[in-house]
C-alpha cells in the first residue's frame, strides 16, 4: 500500500487543527474587543490610555 494516504491525512489533520486555532483566536479577539467597548461605554478606561491627573 502506498504511504501517500497517511501523508495526506496528516497534512489534512494539521490543516484542520491550524484552522481551528486561527478561528478560536479570531473569535476570542472579537469577544475581547466587544467587552472592551462595553467597558469603555460604562466609563471604565484602560490604564494604558493615561489619566488626566498625570
Amino acid at each position: 500500500m502506498n504511504h501517500a494516504f497517511y501523508v495526506y491525512a496528516s497534512w489534512g489533520a494539521a490543516a484542520l487543527v491550524l484552522l481551528g486555532v486561527i478561528a478560536s483566536t479570531w473569535l476570542d479577539s472579537r469577544k475581547l474587543k466587544a467587552d472592551l467597548k462595553r467597558l469603555e461605554a460604562q466609563g471604565i478606561r484602560r490604564r494604558s490610555a493615561g489619566s488626566d491627573a498625570a
